[in-house]
């Protein structure tokens, strides 16, 4: 009994159609046109499975198979099919197609679950269109924060709004949907992000955890003025503070930092933008994470040391914004030794790693057991239309995916 291999091959091509940029690239922003025509299409592969599909309030696509036992607490799979606004074709969709693929291959198989099954697309795991992501997963699980739907994008549009023209009517009074003991067991399926699994040459690696992320808003406010009449001394220049914190950050990182610790400061916007006036305003982003959480921590307080530091020698006001907050996450040992065990039948030998970047198994994990399953991308290149996986290594994934899904669903 194995998967489809050329139908979900034919959906992973078909999706990457919708919001293509370029030859290979991919951007579905949340709630955007994109978004709801690439739910619309995949709501319709999910009724081919034999799920009961629907979208809720936040924008999550689920569907539904009911098991033989309904009283038995569910099996969820899922990732999600947003992206990044310069991404690629795998990230999320690889986990959300291929859930999709194992209950259609169980029904193809004639397997009834004992336990329901659920196959969710959560909404907006990127995070990239409002700055705080991961949003359909933590309306499911309790965890939205008081003013996220008055937070805007870019263009000045609320998450409010932008749902309601996505095509639902945002209703927080509904969240959480999930308590505690509802759900067995969360499984997803991603693509690496990273070079592990190239570096060992093995197509398939078994999660044991996703570091903890720290997502800040850093704004430093200081004085315009005529880049040919200040001083230097006499100025109180917000970009050229921002850049001494990037560049201390950077140096901290990488001199105190362990070998899981990455940081990141990816997006930044300055005040008012000419050539010859001196930057007023400045608003920098700030990503830091780890899979140690007192290291991250000790990392943290030295960044706000910085920070308040290089404002007070720059003459700068400062304001700094936590936007995301989230102690690393461990896969269950039970749902790990099911995936060992069943990756021995299929010849795999896939190794053990952590995960750095975060998904929607991050927040799963405080309302249910999970586990994860990497597949192998190429160069471990990610949020770039240069992104990567031989399908080979995505059936093989995949594949793990469904026999552990079926020991699990099974009882």
């Amino acid at each position: 009994m194995s998967i489809n291999r050329e139908r979900l091959k034919q959906h992973l091509e078909e999706l990457a159609e919708i919001g293509k940029i370029g030859e290979t690239g991919v951007c579905r922003l949340a709630h955007s046109k994109e978004d709801r025509q690439a739910v619309e299409i995949v709501k319709g592969w999910m009724e081919d499975a034999g799920l009961t599909a629907r979208i809720d309030g936040f924008g999550n696509l689920i569907g539904r198979l009911e098991g033989s036992e309904p009283e038995l607490p569910i099996l969820i799979l899922g990732s999600h099919i947003d992206s990044q606004p310069y991404g690629g074709r795998f990230d999320g969709t690889a986990g959300a197609l291929g859930a999709i693929e194992v209950v259609h291959s169980m029904k193809e198989n004639g397997i009834t679950p004992a336990r329901t099954i659920e196959v969710i697309c959560f909404s907006d795991e990127e995070g990239s269109r409002f700055n705080k992501g991961i949003f359909g997963v933590r309306g499911l699980a309790g965890m939205i924060e008081e003013g996220e739907l008055e937070r805007k994008d870019k263009q000045g549009m609320t998450r409010r709004e932008a749902l309601k023209e996505f095509g639902v009517e945002p209703d927080l009074s509904k969240s959480p949907v999930y308590q505690k003991g509802d759900i067995a067991a969360f499984l997803e399926l991603h693509i690496e992000q990273g070079p592990v699994l190239e570096n060992v040459n093995k197509p398939v690696g078994i999660v044991s955890g996703i570091s903890g992320p720290i997502w800040l808003t850093v704004t430093l406010e200081g004085f315009a003025g005529h880049a040919g009449s200040v001083p230097m001394k006499m100025r109180q220049d917000a970009l050229l503070g921002a850049s001494d914190i990037i560049t201390k950050f950077d140096r901290l990182v990488k001199t105190e930092g362990t070998d899981t610790t990455v940081g990141t400061v990816g997006s930044m916007q300055v005040f008012p933008n000419s050539r010859n006036i001196i930057a007023e305003k400045v608003e920098f982003t700030v990503d830091l994470r780890d899979i140690d959480l007192e290291a991250r921590t000790r990392l943290e307080e030295k960044l706000y040391k910085i920070i308040e530091e290089s404002a007070a020698e720059y003459k700068l006001k400062v304001d700094i914004k936590e936007d995301t907050r989230s102690e690393p996450r461990y896969c269950a040992d039970w749902i790990k030794a099911i995936m060992k065990e069943e990756d021995g039948k299929l010849g795999l030998d896939s190794p053990t790693l952590m995960s750095g970047p975060f998904h929607d198994a991050l927040i799963m994990s405080y309302i249910s057991d999970y586990g994860m399953i990497f597949v192998r991308c190429e160069k471990g290149i990610s949020h770039n239309p240069l992104e990567f996986a031989e399908m080979d290594d995505i059936e093989k994934g995949v594949q793990l995916l469904y026999k552990t899904a079926l020991r699990i669903a099974q009882g």
